[in-house]
């Protein structure tokens, strides 16, 4: 079993930052570099969509047109954890943001399609005040 456990969410004002941090751990946890991590977010009423992916190398990134020069994913596979920096935040944006991970080749450049993930954390709320 596979753990993400996001954190860094919580109520910033329109034009403000916050980053959002996914740690991975668990009993079967292989290693980090065998996963790529997406953020999706989800607000009330609306789908879930992916925002933001990671590449198991970290090499390759991939970003929502909403978001594109907004936000910035990366990751730090010597602490098993992923990051997403969000700037220039807007109402919009307010939804509980959620990491995945995808199991893939080591050091792959391939972040994978939105669908199919294999492990997913619990969420972590963002509201964004105008």
């Amino acid at each position: 079993q596979v753990q993400l456990v996001e954190s860094g969410g919580g109520l910033v004002q329109a034009g403000g930052s916050l980053r959002l941090s996914c740690a991975a751990s668990g009993r079967t946890f292989s290693s980090f570099t065998s996963y790529a991590m997406s953020w999706f977010r989800q607000a009330p009423g609306k789908e879930r969509e992916r925002v933001a992916a990671v590449s198991s190398s970290g090499s390759n990134t991939i970003y929502a047109d909403s978001v594109k020069g907004r936000f910035t994913c990366s990751r730090d596979n010597a602490k098993n954890t992923v990051y997403l920096q969000m700037n220039s935040l807007k109402p919009e944006d307010t939804a509980v943001y959620y990491c995945a991970a995808r199991v893939t080749s080591r050091y792959s450049n391939s972040v994978g399609p939105p669908n199919g993930m294999d492990y997913w954390g619990k969420g972590t709320l963002v509201t964004v005040s105008s």
